[in-house]
Formats: structure tokens, C-alpha cells, sequence
């Protein structure tokens, strides 16, 4: 979460009250993240959160609202989007504009990130992942993974001027290697369903011990529930510092989703590959950030190295067995 747009008291207070939430009491700027605008709102009726954003457009984000709405009533605890007043059995509007970009203001869910999680809350994450993509098998809209192969094979291009001669050679070869991979019957055979796509430890809140919430939906899209246990695996179940697997944690969030959700024999088979590929994903997309960035009010683009460590890690776990 960035702030990219500055937006003023008098502009939050007239969308707060549009929206019946009461009298805005305080805006404050959320540090952190690359994509969008976030400001925490207080109004005396309670706490939400505003997002201006900057790539997503009109067209898309309903997709990514509507979903966030359709798994908060199937039980899935994410924020929900506030919509404006409706006539009796329609439905109001959740996609608003403020400062000419389009906008949404959803509930502050109780709780705080775990940045340094041990076996009990990866659990609660693979078990809450999978409660999710089993809830939102029936959600009605489509669109894909928009950070999926299409975008690695257009982005690395972009990317490869800015790194040297042994990094650009893992990116070409993992790259052709997940190209291959894509076009095999095993993984034409992984169920696939709405996915998070960007389900870090920022991205989860914990009260007490407990999960209070999924947020930050806007990477979500159609593609390989596999994959998104992958980008799981490869925040809360490796070592920061190393990049390397920690196995107790894994081992806890694998069991978890499987006592929800038991893995087909695809996805068994090619989780290795689906690692490789949300490490590969996620150091594509930092090695961007980093390169070609944005102005932004509050920013600091994340380090690509760490998933070029993860990648390595990765791929020499593959290579072992």
C-alpha cells in the first residue's frame, strides 16, 4: 500500500457520507505496498479502508469488488466493499471515483500481520485458502491471472537490460522451463478456480492467535488453485533471510489445505514446478518495480533479490530430487 494520489479531507468526507458510513473523523495515508493508493478512514460509525487505483480501470475492478463481496457472504472473512444507498432489492454501486480514478472503500478488518509466523498460523492459512477457492468455485465472473505466463513472457524483456549475465541466464531458463511446463497435459489437468495471487504475510491479519482476515485482492484472477498454494509457500514457509524452506512450516500449511481440500494427483505431482513458478512470478514483477517505477507519495519498491534467492533455492530443491 502507496500513496501515489493525494487525496483531500473534503474529497474522503464527501464520498463517506454518499456512502452513509457518518462524518469522516481522520484520513491517514497507508505506508507500504507498490500498486495502489490506500488511506485509512475513521468516521464515527467506524473504521474502513480507501483505495484509489493506479493500473486497474474501470473495466477490471469490478472482477476483484464483486469477488471481495461474493466471499465475505459465503463466510470468507476479507474486507467488504461499501456500496452506495440502492432502491429495495437492487443493488448499490462499490466502485466509486475520487480524483478521477476509480475508488472503493471496504471495512477495516480487527487484527494485525504475523511477519514472523510459525507453524500454527500456516496452518490457518492453508486451511483458510482453501475454505476460499472451494468458496469461490461458484463466483460467476471470469477473468485471468493478470501477473500470469502472458506477463512474465512480455515482462522479462523488459527486465533483463537491468540485471547481469548470471541472472538474465535463470531468467531465460526458468522462463522456457515454465513455457514447457504450461503446455503439458499434467498441468491442463490442475483444477483451477478464483485465486488470491498475492496471499503474503502483509496480506493476513491475526487477532490473538487467531485468522481475522484475507485482504488486498487486487492481483486475484482465474488460473491454478497450485499456483496459489505456491505463492503461500514461498512467503510464510521459507526463510527470509535465505530464501530456503522451512519444512515444519510447510509441512503444517500443505496438511491444513489438504484436510479442507485434498490435492489431485496433478498438483502433487507438479507442485515443485508451480514453486518454481510463483518465485519466478514474484522476482519478474520486483525486478520491475525496482527498474521502472512510479512516482509515489510514500514508496519503496521491494528487493528483487530475495525471490531470485527463493527461485535458486527452488530450482536446486527440484534438481535434488
Amino acid at each position: 500500500m502507496a500513496v501515489f494520489t493525494e487525496v483531500s479531507e473534503g474529497e474522503a468526507g464527501e464520498l463517506v457520507r454518499a456512502l452513509q458510513l457518518g462524518e469522516l473523523r481522520e484520513l491517514r495515508g497507508i505506508h507500504g505496498g507498490i500498486e495502489n493508493t490506500n488511506y485509512f478512514l475513521t468516521t464515527d460509525r467506524g473504521e474502513y479502508v480507501l483505495t484509489l487505483f493506479e493500473r486497474l480501470t474501470f473495466e477490471q475492478l469490478p472482477f476483484y469488488l464483486h469477488l471481495m463481496k461474493y466471499l465475505a457472504q459465503h463466510g470468507i472473512p476479507v474486507p467488504e466493499p461499501q456500496a452506495l444507498p440502492a432502491e429495495p432489492g437492487a443493488e448499490g454501486e462499490i466502485l466509486h471515483k475520487v480524483c478521477g480514478k476509480p475508488a472503493a472503500v471496504v471495512d477495516k478488518l480487527p487484527g494485525k500481520s504475523e511477519l514472523a509466523p510459525d507453524a500454527g498460523h500456516c496452518a490457518a492459512v492453508g486451511e483458510m485458502l482453501a475454505r476460499m477457492h472451494l468458496a469461490g468455485r461458484d463466483y460467476p465472473h471470469n477473468q485471468p491471472n493478470l501477473r500470469g505466463l502472458p506477463w512474465w513472457n512480455e515482462t522479462v524483456p523488459v527486465v533483463l537490460p537491468h540485471v547481469n549475465e548470471a541472472q538474465a541466464a535463470l531468467l531465460r531458463s526458468e522462463l522456457a522451463y515454465q513455457n514447457h511446463v504450461a503446455a503439458g497435459s499434467a498441468y491442463a489437468a490442475l483444477p483451477r478456480g478464483v485465486i488470491h495471487a498475492d496471499l503474503f504475510r502483509d496480506n493476513v491479519l491475526f487477532e490473538q492467535g487467531r485468522l481475522t482476515g484475507f485482504f488486498d485482492f487486487y492481483f486475484a484472477g482465474v488460473d491454478s488453485w497450485l499456483f496459489d498454494i505456491a505463492v503461500c509457500l514461498n512467503d510464510w514457509c521459507v526463510d527470509l533471510d535465505s530464501g530456503a524452506p522451512v519444512e515444519e512450516r510447510a509441512d503444517a500449511f500443505l496438511r491444513a489445505y489438504a484436510g479442507v481440500r485434498p490435492l489431485a494427483s496433478a498438483e502433487r505431482r507438479l507442485l515443485p514446478a508451480m514453486l518454481r513458478a510463483g518465485a519466478l512470478r514474484f522476482w519478474i514483477s520486483r525486478l520491475w518495480d525496482l527498474h521502472l517505477p512510479r512516482e509515489a507519495a510514500m514508496l519503496k519498491a521491494h528487493d528483487p533479490s530475495h525471490f531470485e534467492r527463493v527461485l535458486r533455492q527452488r530450482v536446486a530443491g527440484a534438481t535434488a530430487h
